[in-house]
């Protein structure tokens, strides 16, 4: 029973890398890191080779060849050889008759590891590779075992015949397999919403072609009426402003369409969340008006301070009111409602519209990965902002009622400065 413990225990310990992705990556727009990799795959093999399965006193059986194994397909060589030092260290610091063997065992896998490494990154079926290096990091120790003391092999059987390939197997399979596999969708993950937020740019954009164009027509307008026209200095100074004043506003909106555009990155910063509502909603005017739809905001005058992503913060927002205006296309009179207030040490958001509305079961399934309304939608936009706002120590709620209207309601902890500024010395983000 003792030895049955010791491997659900090692098999624990396999599961630290995927466990660690999850928590540390969930909320960022990338995938791991090879000093990811090299860490895990460190903490892993330190409490796997304290805690190993021993049936022979001196004889220390874990999954120490399948960690390093795994720290050279996802960290590449650099990992591999930075974990061989804490592997060698710490078995001789263990001791035992069994430490000259295990560094027999590691000249002989470390190889194979590295022919299996180039084997994982040429084949599609990566699997066949998970399952042959249990085989082989079952068979090689069990092997050099035998041939050291053939009696600890054979008065201990089915340990060795059943319960270390067994640990080396499922070891292999939860260390290996199952963080490939949570890698894998991630990328799948950032590329949909790469592909969705470029989707949202370019029907964006198509509205700005009018909104760029009314004022580029009036500039020319009074530009002609100025130059064929014999008009006293008043009035072309008063011409003149006129265009800067277009233009001014033109170049704004086309400056905060291309700061929505920019790369998400981690960078979280003291964010004034009045400021940032004010310059989306300018920017998704233009294509309400597209779309017949109101588009109305009230919010305080005075900086609502945030603590978090200004790009991701933009990208939330736009992704909500696009799905607001998009969801009054049956209705003549489309009006989407933005109001932003303070309760105590909590900024509110509610995002309405009277548009068609949702059932009860499309609320329910609202926010999950491939689930969306739209009949091309893949429901990504909402995965991420769901994710996102919870990721700033948010909640986001929704109250629907099916051709009557939804409200999106957000909930961000307000941000306390300080005393001395936010350490960077440098104004924050709509906060200078």
């Amino acid at each position: 029973m003792t030895v049955v413990k010791e491997i659900i225990l090692q098999l624990f310990f396999a599961l630290i890398p995927f466990l660690a992705f999850n928590v540390y990556y969930r909320d960022k727009p990338r995938n791991f890191s090879t000093r990811f990799v090299i860490v895990t795959s460190m903490i892993c093999l330190f409490f796997s080779m304290t805690f190993g399965a021993s049936a022979v006193s001196g004889y220390f059986y874990d999954i120490r060849y399948i960690i390093l194994f795994f720290g050279l397909l996802f960290g590449g060589l650099k990992a591999g050889l930075l974990l061989l030092p804490e592997f060698v260290l710490y078995r001789l610091y263990l001791g035992g008759d069994g430490t000259w063997i295990a560094m027999l065992i590691l000249l002989v896998t470390f190889p194979i590891s590295l022919l299996l490494y180039k084997w994982y990154r040429s084949i599609d079926k990566k699997w066949m590779v998970t399952l042959s290096a249990g085989a082989v990091f079952s068979i090689v120790p069990i092997g050099f075992v035998y041939w050291h003391n053939p009696e600890s092999i054979e008065n201990h059987i089915w340990f060795h015949v059943l319960a270390i390939p067994v640990q080396n197997f499922v070891g292999s399979w939860l260390l290996i397999w199952l963080f490939q596999k949570a890698a894998a969708d991630k990328d799948m993950f950032i590329r949909y919403v790469q592909t969705e937020k470029v989707e949202v740019i370019s029907q964006v954009a198509a509205s700005l072609v009018h909104e760029v164009r009314n004022p580029l027509t009036a500039v020319k307008g009074f530009l002609t009426l100025i130059r064929e026209s014999r008009l006293d200095q008043e009035k072309v100074n008063r011409y003149i402003d006129i265009c800067i004043s277009e233009m001014e506003r033109t170049e704004y909106i086309l400056s905060e369409y291309l700061a929505i555009s920019k790369p998400l990155t981690d960078l979280q910063e003291a964010t004034d969340l009045a400021h940032q509502l004010r310059i989306t909603v300018e920017v998704m005017r233009p294509y309400a008006n597209m779309n017949n739809v109101a588009l109305e905001l009230e919010a305080p005058p005075e900086a609502v301070p945030i603590l978090a992503n200004p790009e991701k913060i933009k990208q939330i927002l736009v992704n909500l009111i696009k799905n607001a205006i998009e969801a009054c296309y049956a209705v003549s009179d489309g009006k989407v409602t933005l109001d932003l207030r303070t309760e105590g040490a909590k900024a509110i958001l509610t995002i309405e519209d009277n548009g068609i509305g949702m059932t009860e079961d499309q609320v329910e399934r609202l926010g999950s990965v491939f689930f969306s309304t739209k009949s091309r939608g893949t429901g990504l936009g909402l995965s991420f902002s769901y994710q996102a706002i919870q990721g700033m120590g948010g909640t986001i709620t929704l109250k629907s009622v099916h051709r009557a209207g939804t409200r999106f309601t957000i909930t961000l902890p307000l941000y306390e400065p300080e005393p001395f500024g936010n350490g960077s010395g440098v104004p924050a983000d709509g906060l200078s």
